[in-house]
């Protein structure tokens, strides 16, 4: 019987491990492919857009209260 639930507790630490593996794999393989240069550009150009249009916004704003 004890040998059984260690049986039980080995398999699910293994299944845990390689569910800690599995998800680990996948962070990393993200995380490359955010720093790869065509995404990183990509990113870099959203931000730049996103800034201005921000600032477009903020100053026709600032013309109509003026």
């Amino acid at each position: 019987m004890l040998d059984n639930h260690r049986d039980v507790a080995v398999q699910a630490e293994r299944r845990l491990e390689r569910s800690v593996a599995a998800a680990l794999r996948v962070i990393a393989a993200a995380h490359v492919e955010r720093q790869a240069p065509p995404v990183s550009a990509a990113r870099r150009r959203l931000s730049e857009v996103y800034g201005a249009t921000r600032l477009a916004r903020r100053l026709e704003q600032e013309q109509r209260t003026a």
